[in-house]
């Protein structure tokens, strides 16, 4: 695994983004507005999975607005947070958050697989006036729980 982070580091586009000025945190604050956009929607939805609006706010409906801009968030993330581990990919996945991050972002991409391929599927039996099923409050929590665990996993990569 080493060889293919020294690759990536070594690489053309590892050298672009070292050797342009302002890049970096140019990719960084872009990697922080996808992550914006990517949780506050979701946690939004995840609210009302929870029960907040419940007699006011269709889960379709809110599902129709949100998740649109979390998908889009997570393009951004994703784009910007790979092209900022490429310059530093062996000092970043030495890292002692790095496996932390990956393992919660595994866990919160299982967690949307899941509840859309599954829970969502019946949304038509709880869309609106009726408490969400269990798993739709479960699947709430662990993403309310992993996003945010890999928001600081993220932030720790930094300095761990």
């Amino acid at each position: 695994m080493d060889d293919v982070f020294s690759w990536l580091q070594d690489g053309p586009l590892a050298e672009a983004i070292r050797g342009t000025a302002y890049l970096y945190p140019v990719l960084g604050s872009l990697h922080i507005l996808g992550i914006a956009l990517l949780i506050g929607p979701a946690a939004a939805f995840d609210l009302r999975l929870l029960g907040l609006g419940q007699q006011k706010l269709p889960v379709t409906t809110v599902a129709g607005y949100l998740l649109p801009l979390s998908r889009f968030g997570f393009g951004i993330a994703a784009v910007t947070g790979v092209l900022m581990f490429v310059p530093g990919a062996s000092v970043m996945a030495e890292r002692g958050s790095a496996p932390f991050k990956l393992g919660l972002l595994l866990i919160a991409g299982l967690n949307v697989l899941i509840f859309h391929r599954r829970t969502f599927r019946s949304v038509s039996d709880w869309d609106l006036g009726k408490p969400s099923p269990a798993a739709a409050r479960t699947a709430a929590v662990v993403s309310l729980t992993s996003w945010a665990g890999v928001t600081v996993a993220g932030s720790l990569l930094a300095y761990t």
